[in-house]
């Protein structure tokens, strides 16, 4: 799942783990998240002295102890799955006081992007912004430009989750020529590719394809199988948003053998998610199920419930096609929950939408008028957070 990129200068590896991103049409999205794989060794920036400790046999045990748990910590945080990135918490826990008492604000710093991107994955938002934000500051001061171009990365990814697109712009249009400065190819692309997912949100098609097209042969170029699926998926999504089905089939087609080929099943599920949502537009609901079946068990042996939630959003709205209104109103109302305890405002604001439609279809006036003016709520709501950056 995750694809690690070793930096020579500094001896940083940078795994990048794909986060899944869901629009407001229930065809998902991913977002990647840059994530700090390995401690960074310390760096002293030009004219800046770091506080020099005497080396001990105590203290090397120490540090020692702090690599143990932050290497337990990923390879727990590779499994994926909502047990074992609870279990990858524990350890940069374990580790994060340890770099503290040693004085190393390098590993610190690390340590903390980690705790906060696994937050990110486990749907606790302002806790991930939390630690994000003091990872920041520390690599600043340290010198690292590339931790801080992905700890900035990673901000944006956060915002961007909560639909505060002009604050996830923001934060990756500083990431962004850092990471060309440093020579970071592969973190150019994942942010190029992050701003045409804004883009995306926004509606502004053709901004989302431009930046997706300048992401796709870095991708290519540096070997990075697993992005280079994602940008597949995601051009894919922008041809299905335009209407030109075929053209988003023929994507989706080329990035569901990749994604299987890594082992992203995530990824898989969330292209098999896709692939079912243009089968539901062509009319063809039957394999719309098909593949939407195929999804969700995958959402749930991963511990993404944000995948879980559009993907019963999505059955529900096949049924209701089919005519099985209280099998779709059935799978809606398992899909709200969900999007509500992880924030996904965008995915809260969708479902209730498409109960309101269906109460209106079965003469109930009064209850979709309440779900509208609900989904109504929401959607402002983050049109004038938008407004107001």
């Amino acid at each position: 799942m995750v694809q690690n990129i070793e930096r020579d200068e500094n001896k940083m590896r940078v795994p990048q783990p794909l986060l899944l991103w869901f629009c407001h049409r229930s065809l998902a999205v991913f977002v990647s998240v840059l994530f700090l794989s390995e401690p960074v060794l310390a760096l002293e920036p030009t004219g800046v002295k770091m506080a020099q400790h005497p080396a001990t046999t105590e203290q090397d045990g120490d540090r020692a102890a702090a690599k143990r748990a932050f290497a337990e910590g990923m390879q727990l945080f590779k499994q994926g799955t909502a047990e074992s990135l609870q279990q990858a918490l524990e350890k940069f826990a374990e580790a994060l006081p340890i770099w503290r008492a040693v004085g190393d604000r390098s590993q610190e710093a690390t340590t903390l992007n980690n705790i906060g991107s696994v937050y990110k994955y486990l749907g606790e938002q302002q806790k991930a912004l939390d630690y994000l934000n003091q990872a920041l500051p520390i690599l600043r001061a340290v010198g690292d430009r590339s931790g801080e171009a992905t700890t900035l990365h990673n901000i944006g990814s956060v915002y961007k989750y909560l639909g505060e697109q002009q604050k996830a712009l923001d934060y990756y249009n500083q990431a962004l020529p850092i990471s060309r400065a440093v020579g970071d190819h592969s973190g150019e692309a994942i942010t190029l590719h992050n701003i045409g997912g804004v883009y995306n949100d926004l509606g502004e098609n053709q901004k989302a394809l431009d930046y997706y097209n300048q992401a796709l042969p870095i991708l290519h170029a540096v070997g990075d199988r697993l992005q280079e699926a994602t940008t597949l998926n995601n051009i894919g999504l922008v041809y299905s948003n335009l209407g030109e089905q075929q053209k988003a089939l023929d994507y989706y087609n080329q990035a569901l053998p990749i994604l299987r080929a890594v082992g992203d099943r995530s990824g898989e599920a969330t292209t098999l998610d896709n692939i079912g949502g243009v089968y539901k537009y062509l009319g063809e609901q039957q394999k719309a199920l098909d593949y939407l079946n195929q999804w969700l068990p995958i959402s749930r042996a991963v511990g993404d419930r944000s995948g879980e939630a559009t993907t019963l959003n999505n059955i529900g709205r096949v049924y209701n096609d089919l005519g099985e209104q209280q099998k779709a109103l059935d799978y809606y109302n398992q899909s709200l929950p969900i999007s509500r305890a992880v924030g996904n405002r965008s995915g809260e604001a969708t479902t209730l939408f498409d109960i309101a439609f269906l109460a209106r279809d079965r003469g109930n006036l009064k209850e979709a008028l309440t779900q509208i003016e609900a989904a109504l709520k929401i959607i402002e709501s983050l049109r004038t957070k938008v407004a107001a950056q």
